[in-house]
């Protein structure tokens, strides 16, 4: 036996010290004192007992003799130092021992499923697991084998998935830090020009509040100048009355005009009721009212969620002297007739095309470059719109509105009613917006920062589609 064979049968095989006050166990297993008394203190809120060392039940709380460890002593009688055991040893398992069952001290040769360990032959036949379902070692590895490399196919999957969902991320986060650098400058630009706007609008209430005072002194102002003409007129009578010539009394040209009292009277007082009960804050009010409306159609336009609708122009509806291209965006004027077959729905009076996309609900908007062309119409119609005859023009009835370029002049036109616009448009570039729902067809130049021409307000009642005109040029959705 080797010293350190020697060394491991003097520890307690639960603390792995040397003993302390050593006790045995009726299975002949030694521990310390308090070590083993832990052991039975915890096994005993279980409701069993065992030796923790070979596993052996007990009915009951095992009893305890105590077996203290005497170390060496030598015969001294004898030449050769000879050495004695006082009692037997339960040699404990050494790492060595780990191929082999704690139990039996034998090796391992099957695994139990049921209990989900590794087992002896003398486990399996005459042990705990007796009459439990086992394998050979090699079938349960194999098993084990096989549910692992499908938990290792399913992992590395997951991860092939994960790293898919990492990459499009990365791919959104670089799109979404690219839309962040022009969201940015949008929302400068933006505020830029609602602050200067809001001055704007500042200044017309302003000037609507201070207009009224000066509106009253402009009224006192001219009822004081009348007030003297009637002082003069009503000298000029006195001094006529006073007269004792008759000839020179009827021979004054100008009595006619000194008899007339209600020059005027009617206006005065009309002017000097409204004067009196104008408190202005109804003024005020409308003026706040359509500035704020503008400015937040303004910010609605620079933050429109959905994308520009994707129009195609419908062939089917276009005159014969416009050429159509073939990605159906853009509209010229052709010298030569396209002799396309002629149908209901085909313009025949005005250089005209309709889209063929119909809008009959929610927000919408298309952009047109006018750039190519120095004479041309963008809008929206109803379908039911006449296709011949002066009435058929976008603009020119009661079912149509249109932004139009005639002779270096830009205007809005529907129902033949013409507004021409105060500004002229900057950009080559126009922008229609529709707001189905809330009635609107709104027109804007996309210069920086936007700017806002017209809206037409109404109820619509049918589908709309997309109108376009050129006499002369190209124009290009």
């Amino acid at each position: 036996m080797t010293s350190a064979d020697l060394r491991a049968k003097l520890k307690c095989f639960i603390c792995q010290n040397n003993y302390t006050d050593s006790v045995v166990l009726p299975c002949g297993d030694r521990f310390c004192q308090d070590c083993i008394d832990g052991v039975l203190d915890r096994q005993r809120r279980s409701g069993g007992y065992s030796c923790p060392k070979c596993s052996e039940k007990f009915q009951r709380r095992p009893a305890m003799q105590s077996n203290k460890l005497r170390t060496w002593r030598v015969q001294p009688y004898q030449k050769k130092s000879v050495v004695f055991r006082t009692h037997t040893e339960h040699v404990p398992t050494t790492s060595s021992q780990i191929r082999k069952c704690s139990t039996h001290n034998k090796c391992m040769t099957y695994y139990c499923i049921k209990d989900d360990i590794c087992i002896c032959t003398s486990c399996r036949w005459a042990g705990e697991h007796r009459g439990h379902q086992v394998e050979t070692l090699d079938e349960a590895s194999g098993k084990k084998k096989t549910k692992l490399r499908n938990a290792k196919q399913k992992l590395r999957k997951k991860k092939e998935e994960m790293e898919k969902r990492v990459q499009s991320l990365q791919e959104h986060r670089r799109k979404v830090e690219e839309k962040a650098d022009g969201d940015t400058e949008r929302v400068t630009d933006l505020f830029r020009d609602l602050r200067r706007r809001l001055e704007d609008l500042e200044k017309r209430v302003l000037k609507e509040i201070s207009g009224r005072a000066e509106r009253v002194s402009i009224s006192i102002q001219d009822l004081e100048i009348k007030k003297e003409e009637l002082t003069r007129k009503i000298r000029h009578i006195e001094e006529l009355c006073n007269m004792t010539d008759p000839l020179t009394v009827l021979q004054e040209s100008d009595t006619g005009d000194l008899c007339d009292t209600e020059d005027g009277d009617n206006e005065d007082r009309e002017r000097h009721e409204e004067l009196l009960h104008d408190g202005g804050g109804l003024d005020v009010a409308g003026v706040l009212h359509t500035g704020l409306s503008d400015i937040i159609r303004e910010v609605n336009v620079y933050f429109y969620i959905q994308g520009a609708a994707d129009i195609l122009l419908d062939v089917n509806t276009a005159h014969n002297y416009l050429h159509i291209s073939d990605d159906r965006k853009t509209i010229s004027w052709s010298v030569g007739n396209q002799k396309r077959p002629e149908t209901l729905k085909r313009f025949t009076d005005f250089p005209q095309v309709l889209g063929s996309r119909s809008f009959s609900s929610g927000q919408h908007y298309w952009e047109v470059d006018v750039g190519g062309s120095d004479l041309w119409k963008v809008g929206m119609c109803y379908p039911s719109m006449d296709r011949m005859g002066l009435q058929a023009g976008i603009g020119m009835n009661n079912k149509s509105w249109g932004l139009l370029r005639c002779d270096d002049q830009y205007s809005v036109r529907h129902d033949s009613i013409g507004t021409p616009l105060p500004t002229n448009i900057s950009s080559n570039r126009v922008r229609i917006y529709l707001d189905y729902e809330d009635g609107r067809i709104s027109f804007y130049d996309m210069c920086d920062p936007i700017q806002h021409l017209h809206t037409f307000t109404t109820t619509f009642t049918e589908p709309l589609h997309a109108a376009l005109s050129v006499k002369g040029g190209c124009i290009k959705i």
